[in-house]
């Protein structure tokens, strides 16, 4: 919540406890970010999980994003949580509680706390430079020793100890300690022994805190009832649901950060719902490939065969997948590709997120080629845009790509509730069965029929009539080879009869509009949460916004409807090279002069900060032209 209650006196500690001095802080309840900076390979993944999910159990929209390296055990990490009384979605602008866990860190740390934060950092080393900050508060807690104290073994101390400031942020925040305990018994059923040493830690840090701080601080949290109906899910696994539920049965991929995951998902749900009740055999097929481009390849094969099937991965496999995306586009064959997209070119930063393959998924392969994309913008929508994926790729015999990324895929969000059809019954779009092939003289693969665009298609083994031969070379309409200008023509025009009916069945755009409003956005993806976030506070500036969430390409009449309704449009992504708007002007030929990028490239998600700092800008410089 942003309103603020009251002022309260809190004293400044030093590290060994002595009081500094004493600085009015504002009171906010449900409205405090906490990031907490570790290395990597520590343990602080389960202690920053714990602490998100207590605070969510006690009924208080959170968000966590975490920022890892891409190498392995010894590098610096961080773990971001927004608590939000309003439901915000997106990362922080600030941060008002830093854990400081890691020495090297500690200059970076320091600077990011928001004038009247709290540092926190383990005194069992003094660290006098951390007081060179006047304008915030340094808390000191000797979560080492207290650990070599109290337990025996260098991994476990080290574990603990991150453990313990679970503890120390629970009496700061007012965190029930109740739900804590819950939590852990939940997590080690089967080991009660580690239940029972976890929550030591976490005392050790709790009763150390109320001991020696003024506790709570004025940033507190309280139970509401907001997360009712809710889960804490990551985009990668409710996507490896959406599989599951579509009906998929093949899974090829190679593994490749930030897209593994998904994969793993679909693996542990196939394993429970995709295994026959009377023999026990797996129902399911997963191949790890030996890269990217046989992946597809597999999918493919498996496509032609009548399976339903998919793969995962980011920008680099895409790059290597080019080949067969092609003449999957030209042969026909469905395929849902997920493409959790991370920062390049080449391989950039592989666990950082943007939205920068854009481009390269609507145009994949050499030649003409325009693919189905749907974006999602938080890992419910993954769930669902997994089905529609699927549905669409047999309808269109095409490739369909799931434009997820990093922060979606891998952080952890709070979703309603993921509901699931019984009545629910996949499309598998113009497919002839052998009773319809048996009354048929001839079949012909890639003849336009009903005029959309789409042909019919036969599963392998069908019926002979069914025949035909699978061509990613030129072709009749007919199925025959050719080399013919005319006939090569006719196929390639037929398909973007196909592209035009593909418009109509891709999901329609979330529209918020007022004629009132001159201001308006345009986004895609996990930009959503940040964009809404600034549309509020512009709003408290007297800024109406209209608002336009794309959920697909190609684009509809209504995206087109909204773009022409406006005189300026503001155009957010999360990329350098405006690739959203780009291909806005490309698709529906734009006026390029109505759209004003907003850009955030730097790896890191989108914040409502930046979006309302450059439309204030830019609004600024427009009234003083």
């Amino acid at each position: 919540m942003r309103s603020t209650q009251a002022t309260s006196k809190l004293p400044r500690w030093q590290g060994n406890g002595e009081r500094v001095s004493d600085e009015l802080r504002v009171t906010k309840v449900n409205d405090v970010i906490v990031k907490i900076a570790t290395v990597n390979g520590t343990g602080s993944a389960s202690a920053n999980g714990l602490l998100m999910k207590s605070i969510f159990r006690m009924g208080i929209p959170v968000v966590g994003k975490n920022y890892f390296p891409s190498n392995i055990q010894g590098l610096p990490t961080w773990y971001e949580i927004r608590v939000t009384g309003e439901g915000y979605q997106a990362r922080a602008d600030h941060v008002d509680i830093m854990v400081a866990m890691n020495a090297q860190t500690y200059a970076r740390d320091m600077a990011e706390v928001a004038s009247g934060g709290w540092l926190i950092y383990d005194s069992t080393w003094p660290r006098s430079r951390l007081l060179d900050r006047e304008d915030i508060t340094v808390l000191g807690i000797p979560l080492s020793r207290m650990c070599n104290e109290m337990f025996d073994g260098a991994r476990a101390r080290i574990l603990m100890k991150n453990i313990a400031y679970v503890g120390a942020i629970a009496a700061l925040l007012q965190i029930d300690l109740k739900v804590i305990g819950q939590l852990l018994e939940e997590t080690f059923a089967a080991k009660k022994h580690l239940a029972k040493s976890n929550f030591e830690a976490i005392s050790l840090g709790y009763n150390y805190a109320m001991e020696n701080f003024v506790c709570p601080l004025p940033h507190t949290v309280e139970p509401m009832n907001k997360t009712e109906g809710h889960i804490i899910i990551d985009g990668n696994t409710a996507a490896g649901l959406g599989c599951v539920y579509a009906g998929a049965t093949v899974g090829a991929w190679y593994p490749i950060t930030p897209s593994t995951s998904l994969m793993d998902a679909y693996k542990s749900f196939a394993k429970e719902y995709r295994i026959d009740a009377e023999s026990g055999g797996k129902k399911f097929c997963i191949v790890q490939a030996e890269d990217e481009l046989a992946a597809i390849g597999v999918v493919l094969g498996a496509t032609w065969n009548g399976a339903r099937a998919f793969t995962p991965t980011s920008g680099p496999g895409i790059s290597l997948m080019s080949e067969f995306i092609g003449y999957a586009y030209y042969a026909e064959l469905p395929a849902v590709v997920f493409d959790v997209q991370r920062t390049g070119p080449s391989t950039g930063m592989p666990t950082r997120t943007q939205q920068c393959d854009i481009l390269s998924c609507a145009y994949a392969s050499h030649g003409d080629t325009r693919h189905v994309l749907l974006f999602p913008a938080n890992p419910e929508e993954c769930f669902y845009s997994a089905i529609q994926a699927f549905d669409l790729a047999d309808r269109l015999q095409t490739p369909v790509f799931v434009m997820s990324d990093l922060d979606i895929g891998m952080n952890d969000w709070v979703c309603p509730d993921l509901k699931i059809d019984d009545d629910y019954q996949p499309d598998r779009g113009k497919v002839l069965t052998a009773e319809q092939l048996e009354g048929m003289d001839k079949f012909y693969r890639y003849l336009d029929v009903d005029g959309d665009g789409i042909p019919y298609r036969t599963f392998p083994g069908e019926h002979p009539t069914g025949s035909y031969f699978t061509r990613g070379s030129g072709h009749t309409r007919y199925g025959a080879y050719t080399e013919d200008s005319a006939a090569y023509k006719d196929v390639v025009d037929r398909l973007l009869v196909k592209w035009e009916t593909a418009r109509s069945l891709v999901p329609e755009p979330e529209i918020e509009y007022s004629k009132f409003n001159s201001t308006a956005i345009l986004c895609v993806g996990s930009s959503d949460g940040a964009v809404r976030e600034a549309a509020s506070r512009l709003n408290d500036e007297n800024i109406g916004v209209n608002y336009c969430r794309i959920k697909a390409f190609p684009f509809g009449d209504a995206v087109s409807d909204f773009v022409d309704s406006h005189d300026q449009i503001y155009v957010v992504e999360q990329n350098r090279d405006a690739q959203l708007r780009s291909l806005l002007i490309m698709d529906l030929e734009i006026n390029p002069a109505k759209l004003n990028s907003i850009l955030h490239y730097d790896g890191m998600p989108i914040s409502a900060g930046f979006i309302v700092e450059h439309v204030l800008r830019e609004l600024k410089k427009g009234r003083a032209a």
